[in-house]
């Protein structure tokens, strides 16, 4: 009998079919901070497709970009948000519950399938955290985002124990 994968063993895997590594440092692009922990409460900073210094999945959706490379960008922007928690606790299976989950995405004003975009983030959370990666979520189309992004993630997560 073979032993479950850990949180942590999934995110890599989901990384590793992306092709992608979140192991080098993720930098903050000014002044602020990736994640904010208030008790057991921890907010995260919009993360962008970036993969080291590049941002991979750029463009707008519905122009240049495709349904299918929009939704990379969102697992890839929210593998990055995984790395940084995993940092700030030690390993995911330190997150008690994926609370909120909100998707932005660069699109063209006639696009309607955010939410499409959007469910690559949820699907991939559901993945790693089973039903603790169930969250509220919102999507919403916007003009631009930041280096040109195709889509940026934030969430909000509740760790199993108080971090101060």
């Amino acid at each position: 009998m073979t032993a479950e994968k850990t949180r942590d063993q999934i995110a890599d895997q989901i990384a590793a079919e992306l092709g992608h590594s979140f192991d080098g440092e993720i930098i903050a692009g000014g002044h602020y901070v990736p994640l904010v922990r208030d008790g057991r409460t921890i907010y995260l900073s919009g993360q962008v497709p970036r993969v080291g210094t590049t941002v991979v999945v750029t463009g707008r959706v519905g122009d240049a970009v495709s349904l299918d490379k929009a939704r990379e960008g969102a697992q890839i922007s929210t593998l990055r948000s995984l790395a940084l928690l995993r940092r700030a606790l030690g390993s995911l299976d330190a997150v008690e519950k994926v609370l909120r989950v909100g998707v932005f995405v660069q699109c063209t004003a006639d696009f309607t399938q955010q939410s499409e975009v959007a469910d690559a983030a949820s699907d991939l959370l559901h993945r790693v955290f089973g039903d603790a990666g169930v969250h509220v979520r919102t999507a919403v189309g916007v003009y631009a985002l930041p280096k040109n992004a195709t889509v940026e993630v934030e969430m909000t997560v509740a760790a199993k124990q108080n971090i101060g």
